[in-house]
């Protein structure tokens, strides 16, 4: 059932980030578990997943880390984004508050996250539109001036959720191939360099 011939398998470091209250677990625990709770505890540090996703060029291996938004643990999130190859910024769309922590979050990851890093802004809480204080507009023109990917999501409803994963997903698979041949060429190189040098006295 499964074809394997020419599928590539992936493992991602995926990591969320975003002020406390903005439904980072809730977002992780509708993907990987399909649950949601009206009341979740806090996250302490950090907490750890792992899904897979299947897509017809590659099957990606998720590792989740949905870190605390709590300002007491902000020193600890360069340990969960060191080395990941996805973000998730993640802010509450009837706080204004977390939509500026979110900038934060961003500005951190430009200067301090991998490079190749593929950032995604999630505006979480869409179904409480009524309360809603980040209009849709301020995300979407945020993330374009950022190069963020940005999406509007609900872990409440499900609204976009599956759809956040699978697009970071899909990006992570187009971005994959060039990895292992640039990394060839630039041993080669390498080594031509070397013999030239020893052989040029």
């Amino acid at each position: 059932m499964a074809r394997t011939t020419g599928n590539k398998n992936i493992q991602a470091k995926l990591v969320l980030l975003g002020d406390m209250g903005t439904g980072k677990t809730s977002l992780v625990l509708r993907f990987v578990k399909g649950q949601f709770f009206d009341y979740q505890e806090s996250t302490i540090g950090a907490a750890f997943f792992t899904q897979v996703l299947s897509l017809n060029e590659a099957t990606i291996k998720f590792d989740i880390w949905d870190t605390a938004g709590q300002e007491r643990y902000h020193s600890l999130a360069p340990m969960y984004y060191r080395g990941a190859a996805a973000a998730v910024v993640v802010y509450d769309i009837t706080s204004m508050e977390s939509f500026e922590r979110a900038k934060k979050w961003v500005q951190e990851l430009q200067r301090q996250g991998n490079p190749n890093l593929i950032m995604f802004l999630a505006a979480n809480k869409a179904d409480l539109e009524e309360k809603r204080k980040v209009g849709l507009e301020d995300g979407e023109q945020y993330a374009k001036e950022n190069g963020l990917v940005f999406l509007e999501t609900s872990a409440k409803t499900a609204q976009n959720v599956n759809e956040l994963f699978y697009e970071i997903a899909k990006r992570l698979a187009k971005a994959s191939p060039s990895r292992p041949s640039g990394m060839k060429l630039h041993g080669r190189s390498q080594e031509s360099g070397r013999r030239l040098f020893c052989c040029s006295g």
